[in-house]
């Protein structure tokens, strides 16, 4: 088994790395981070450069979550996956047979999020695994 994390380095996903982190430790078990590189927009040049540099991001962005991960001793497995953040967690942890989805949350009321399509809003819809929605941290 394994948690599955998303991570973009919101605000809401260095949270949830951490939790995502303490979750894998506590269990054994490794962490998969996945970032959802689907770009919006119609094909040709434009849509490519776009495309390759999502990706590039994402890539950059899990080199981070990798460091930590390896500081907890919890060993890791990246995708970066071509399609939308939701699928892409649910992919992966059809693959990885996943115990949990961690995601964070960027703190949007719920009417939002069901409004604009938040990912924490449709893996809890369309997710056969356990979802675990971690909010940013507390501002004082």
């Amino acid at each position: 088994m394994s948690v599955v994390l998303g991570y973009d380095e919101s605000p809401g996903a260095a949270r949830a790395l951490r939790i995502a982190v303490e979750v894998a430790a506590a269990f054994g078990e490794r962490l998969v981070l996945v970032y959802g590189a689907a770009a919006p927009g119609p094909v040709g040049e434009e849509y490519a450069s776009h495309y390759e540099a999502i990706r590039q991001a994402g890539r950059t962005g899990l080199e981070h979550a990798v460091t930590e991960a390896d500081r907890a001793g919890v060993p890791t497995v990246v995708e970066v996956i071509d399609d939308k953040p939701a699928q892409a967690l649910i992919e992966a942890a059809a693959r990885h047979a996943a115990r949990v989805i961690v995601v964070g949350t960027w703190g949007e009321s719920p009417v939002r999020g069901a409004l604009l399509g938040s990912t924490p809003h449709k893996l809890l819809h369309l997710s056969t695994v356990p979802v675990l929605c971690v909010p940013p941290e507390e501002r004082p």
